[in-house]
């Protein structure tokens, strides 16, 4: 397990200010990006490792994912 004690969390500048759906990533640890729920920031944390989280960003940006 990656050790978040350093991590330097931040939400998405198209997360609006009405507390709703955001997540909190932080890309400052060596090697790995973490992701939180904002509204539950001691909670479950999921860990990618830098090749995965490019992936996904590609994925995102190429609209693999729109529905």
């Amino acid at each position: 397990m990656a050790d978040l004690t350093g991590a330097v969390w931040r939400k998405s500048t198209r997360s609006g200010g009405n507390g709703g759906d955001c997540v909190e990533v932080a890309g400052n640890l060596p090697g790995v990006v973490a992701l939180r729920d904002s509204k539950d920031p001691g909670g479950a944390t999921l860990i990618f490792d830098r090749a995965e989280w490019t992936a996904f960003l590609a994925g995102v940006r190429a609209g693999e994912f729109d529905l």
